[in-house]
């Protein structure tokens, strides 16, 4: 009896260690594999990449976004890069804070060496933002951008000030009238950073242009904006994605499902001849 609850419990021990075991085994995979790519490309990889995490053995999942210790960690990375060695950024995000985006932004766009973000899936809102400071944008054919209008809560920035244009102020509750106000100073403040970013990309008609479509509530939050969009826009932008920025993206998984929601046979498909009836 003592032996069954002997491996019993060894067995409720290596079921408690073997996520984090992997998980680390993991981790080593992906550092040699941007250690790979540094030496290939002869430049600093920084991966900021957002999925679902899975939480400790109860498979809950959250949702992860830009944060301040995000800005902290890649301002880090630049600062330990020599200023002749170019940057290379990989960011799938949904966005986040406007504070922490614009740190890692700004911190790009004063980096001596060349900067290139890609892109492989999305990138939206505060990604779009980290993206724009890059001297070459590369994007998969099918990724996308997102606008850059300010969120107040719920309430996108621009159609907030349109509720004082379609009422009278008599009708408008108080709290509706602070939050236009704050409005109107978001909007301004974005666009200005905006324009500064595309700066390196355009002329300032064009930036000033660019910079008022991006911000100014053209399109819905989530909006998303192709790669044909961002050049005609003016971006410096090809689709010539390196296949190690795939691989690596791989080693990035979404927390495991009963059921997966996509399936296919992995490897390449290419055409073949039809069988003969």
């Amino acid at each position: 009896m003592d032996n069954i609850f002997q491996y019993f419990w060894l067995f409720i021990i290596i079921m408690a260690l073997t996520p984090y075991i992997q998980q680390q085994i993991l981790r080593s995979a992906r550092t040699r594999k941007i250690v790979e790519l540094e030496r290939k490309r002869g430049s600093r990889v920084i991966t900021l990449l957002h999925r679902q995490e899975a939480l400790s053995l109860l498979g809950i999942p959250i949702t992860r976004f830009i944060t301040i210790e995000d800005s902290e960690q890649v301002l880090t990375a630049i600062r330990l890069t020599d200023k002749d060695v170019p940057i290379d950024l990989i960011v799938h995000t949904p966005g986040g804070l406007v504070l922490a985006s614009e740190q890692i932004a700004e911190a790009l766009l004063r980096h001596p060496g060349k900067v290139t973000v890609f892109v492989p899936h999305y990138t939206m809102s505060g990604g779009a933002l980290i993206a724009m400071a890059a001297d070459e944008l590369v994007m998969d054919e099918n990724a996308v951008m997102g606008p850059l209008d300010p969120q107040l809560g719920q309430y996108p920035a621009a159609s907030l000030i349109k509720v004082l244009e379609a009422k009278e102020m008599k009708d408008i509750d108080d709290q509706t009238v602070i939050l236009a106000d704050v409005a109107v100073k978001a909007l301004h403040q974005i666009k200005d950073t905006v324009k500064c970013l595309l700066a390196k990309h355009m002329d300032s008609d064009q930036a000033e242009k660019t910079a008022h479509k991006l911000t100014q509530g053209t399109w819905t939050h989530d909006y998303p904006i192709n790669v044909q969009q961002i050049a005609e826009m003016g971006f410096k932008v090809n689709t010539d994605m390196p296949s190690e920025i795939y691989s690596l993206m791989s080693m990035y998984p979404q927390p495991r499902t009963a059921r997966p929601s996509v399936e296919y046979s992995p490897g390449p498909v290419y055409p073949s001849s039809p069988k003969d009836k």
